[in-house]
């Protein structure tokens, strides 16, 4: 496999983008965090230390995926034209879902920031509930689907 976006010096650079076209693009993630029946009972009341669990999360996500280029090295900066993330009880794990979908028109794709938002809004959910147990996990963080841009459109089977 050939590096591509390396410099003369062989050090990473980040894509140039300049020439591309914008285009709408939208990408979907999700992924899950395992807890005791204990803290999901918590977190189902709304009545944890911390507060409503759920809502919570769903900001932290969001804020998460605005912010995404100050976390991951050569991410374009980008000005999402949307996003929305849903933090979802799942009684069968027991546990909490999230999916973030983000949408932008711009020269980049979009996935990085989805990805961050489910990854942020689960580990707001972990800090908020680790107070009744560490025995939490993390998990399935995945992207769901992708549409736009130069390769087109993706969904997961």
């Amino acid at each position: 496999m050939e590096l591509t976006h390396l410099d003369d010096s062989g050090r990473p650079r980040m894509v140039d983008v300049g020439t591309k076209h914008a285009t709408a693009r939208t990408a979907t993630a999700e992924g899950v965090i395992h807890m005791s029946q204990k803290a999901y009972d918590s977190v189902e009341g709304t009545d944890g230390p911390k507060g409503n669990v759920l809502r919570t999360a769903e900001i932290a996500g969001t804020m998460a995926a605005k912010k995404t280029h100050d976390l991951i090295p050569l991410c374009h900066p980008i000005g999402l034209d949307h996003a929305e993330v849903r933090a979802t009880l799942a009684p069968e794990l027991p546990g909490v879902r999230v999916r973030a979908t983000t949408k932008v028109t711009a020269r980049t794709g979009v996935e990085m920031e989805a990805l961050t938002g489910v990854t942020v809004a689960l580990l707001t959910v972990y800090d908020m509930v680790k107070g009744l147990g560490h025995d939490l996990e993390i998990g399935q963080i995945r992207l769901v689907e992708k549409l736009g841009g130069k390769s087109g459109d993706w969904r997961r089977a």
